[in-house]
């Protein structure tokens, strides 16, 4: 660090009591939602509602349940549980102690599982019977306070009395894992600040009122769930916990509710659209769907907004980041978009580099670096990944963008996943728009094959919605883009052979190994 970059501090003023005196808690905001709106819902699960004077009372018992078991600030617990009601508790009692919950992603096989809990070493495990088996695997780490009596037995038994706010805002909140294409998940470290700060870009850029709910369907272990759900709670608004994605309870829920933002992943709009139709009943209300519109065919685009009634959200961000650093943009109802290029979000700063860190000239492609308040604060354990990321000062995400003359910014792909074929680079993504423009076309994904001649060569994956000859597509992409990355082989496969990850992304690992092992499904 230069001098130029350190904090210089005003003569005559402690920095320490100017930061305790300009800090937010994630406590202290929750506070001043049930200060305003005791006897609002919070939390909306089934038959089941909890109002703010409920859940700031249950949070409290909790944390004092903690804070007598010994976990005291800094400290990790973790979590295996499903969405429920008593997950969200958690967060608040976190917030309150300024202890980090490490939401654990149930999904994972045993020894993944393993090392996400060793990782942050918790003193405590919250699960659910439901992964209570799983949990007592894990007894050699930590021991379990099971959700359901046990739970509730605990919360009895100690005081109610508040729990004194000595946090900062730079505790650690939440721990979420993010999943790269090898290797084992890294734990996301995401402070009070960040969380307040995603809060907040969030109610500029997509901004909604204490009337509209927020329906936590994906997983808690994900930030397109935590994150709002952080936010609907400063706001005083309703979170409606369900127990993931159900598409005929989403389109009752759509039905009868008014909604601020309706999460729907890449690969679960046919089934909800399905099921709207099945209702029979139209959205009552929905300001905003959506994300990563990326990955979703243009002209679904256009279907599911023209079914709720709402534009969707041409998002990019990521666990680390939040929905910065480009999800301002929209599509507007009942439109195939054109283009599908970003708008910068709020609050934050970002600039494209070169691998030197050299900022590259407009129109060219560059790798996406960032400074924000809603940045983590980095990788739990892993300084090798932060002296990487975190080089010159700023996030460097590893995607790649280029800079359009009206400041939009175009997608390219990930710097990471690069195919490179007789010294040219390919970036998936450049095919895959093109594959997905295709009206016949209901999802693709391009993965790079070893090819003695040209060093590695691009191959598609394609589920058609008719039938669709594999050699007129390949004609359609050398109308679009240059011969090199002209997809190679085409392989039509169902949208169930498409493996994807709890956030609905195609996993192109998985889909290399079936083009090594020879157990790709053509069609």
């Amino acid at each position: 660090m230069t001098n130029e970059d350190q904090v210089v501090p005003a003569p005559g003023i402690d920095p320490h009591i100017v930061r305790l005196s300009s800090g937010l808690t994630m406590g202290a905001l929750f506070a001043n939602a049930v200060r305003s709106g005791s006897e609002r819902i919070a939390l909306q699960e089934g038959g089941r509602t909890v109002t703010y004077r409920d859940l700031d009372q249950r949070s409290t018992r909790l944390a004092n349940h903690l804070a007598g078991f010994g976990v005291k600030r800094g400290d990790r617990i973790a979590i295996i549980s499903e969405n429920r009601c008593e997950y969200i508790e958690t967060f608040i009692a976190c917030a309150k102690l300024g202890v980090i919950a490490a939401s654990q992603n149930w999904r994972l096989a045993d020894a993944e599982l393993r090392h996400c809990v060793e990782l942050v070493a918790p003193k405590l495990i919250l699960a659910s019977r439901r992964f209570s088996e799983r949990a007592a695997a894990l007894a050699d780490i930590a021991p379990t306070l099971e959700f359901g009596a046990p739970y509730e037995a605990a919360l009895t038994a100690v005081s109610p009395a508040p729990v004194s706010d000595r946090c900062d805002g730079e505790d650690g909140l939440v721990i979420l894992y993010t999943s790269g294409t090898t290797g084992m998940p890294k734990g996301a470290l995401i402070s009070q600040r960040a969380e307040i700060a995603r809060a907040y870009i969030q109610m500029t850029d997509m901004p909604n009122t204490a009337d509209d709910a927020f329906v936590a369907w994906a997983p808690l272990f994900h930030m397109v769930s935590t994150d709002t759900v952080f936010m609907t709670l400063i706001q005083g608004g309703k979170v409606i916990v369900t127990d993931g994605f159900d598409a005929d309870q989403l389109a009752r829920i759509v039905a009868t509710e008014t909604l601020g933002r309706l999460t729907l992943m890449p690969g679960m709009i046919t089934a909800f659209l399905d099921a709207m139709k099945a209702d029979g009943r139209p959205a009552r209300g929905v300001r905003w769907v959506g994300v990563m519109a990326d990955l979703v065919p243009r002209e679904q685009l256009a279907e599911i907004t023209s079914a709720v009634g709402a534009p969707y959200l041409n998002t990019f961000g990521a666990t680390e980041t939040g929905f910065p650093p480009a999800s301002l943009s929209t599509i507007p109802v009942g439109v195939v978009p054109a283009s599908l290029d970003k708008r910068q979000s709020s609050f934050c700063r970002i600039k494209l580099v070169d691998p030197d860190g050299r900022e590259v000239p407009e129109g060219e492609p560059g790798e996406l670096a960032i400074r924000s308040p809603a940045l983590f604060s980095g990788y739990w354990n892993n300084e090798a990944a932060n002296a990487e990321d975190f080089r010159g000062g700023w996030f460097h995400m590893g995607d790649v963008f280029r800079r359009n003359p009206d400041g939009t910014l175009a997608f390219v792909d990930r710097r990471k996943y690069l195919i490179k074929s007789g010294g040219e680079n390919v970036y998936p993504a450049e095919i895959e728009r093109v594959l997905l423009a295709q009206p016949e076309v209901a999802d693709a994904v391009v993965v790079r094959r070893s090819d003695p001649q040209w060093g590695e060569v691009p191959i598609a994956f394609v589920v058609a919605k008719e039938k669709l000859d594999a050699q007129v597509l390949i004609e359609r992409c050398r109308t679009e883009i240059a011969r090199y990355k002209v997809p190679k082989e085409i392989r039509f496969v169902t949208d169930a052979d498409l493996p994807r990850s709890t956030t609905g992304k195609i996993m192109r690992h998985e889909l290399e190994k079936r083009l090594t092992g020879g157990t790709g499904k053509d069609g």
